[in-house]
């Protein structure tokens, strides 16, 4: 799950941030989820992103989700007001790049394997060239 922030978040939000997100992951129950399909966001003829679906305890996982962001707003960091919708990005393309807009048709079927949700991380990404993710703080679901 990805908690999207409008911007970088300042070093000096980070230990309020963790504070913030301890008792909105502690609420959440036990969940299980399974990837389930696939789709695009963007032009149908050009797509920017494919996803993967999700299924099983989505419900749970979408108020963990708003407890974050809500847990987020009141140490004042900007976040989407886009609805949560619970996927899992698998790739993007570059923009001026050949996409293939039949990729997630040729998933539309597919169901993985239901795996447990152990933990909710907080990473810092670094971009670039070659990018890394750096694990911040972790919590226990369940």
């Amino acid at each position: 799950m990805t908690l999207q922030f409008l911007g970088e978040v300042p070093a000096a939000a980070v230990g309020p941030l963790r504070e913030a997100a301890a008792p909105a992951v502690a609420a959440a129950p036990p969940m299980s989820l399974q990837v389930s399909g696939a789709g695009t966001f963007g032009a149908r003829r050009r797509p920017a992103v494919c996803w993967a679906g999700l299924a099983g305890d989505v419900v749970p996982l979408t108020s963990l989700a708003d407890r974050l962001g809500a847990a987020a707003r009141t140490v004042r960091l900007p976040v989407e007001d886009r609805p949560f919708r619970a996927h899992l990005t698998l790739g993007r393309w570059p923009t001026g790049r050949p996409a293939d807009a039949t990729l997630a048709d040729r998933l539309a079927g597919y169901r993985g394997p239901v795996w447990p949700v152990a933990e909710v991380v907080l990473w810092r990404s670094h971009l670039g060239p070659v990018p890394r993710y750096e694990r911040l703080a972790a919590w226990p679901v369940g």
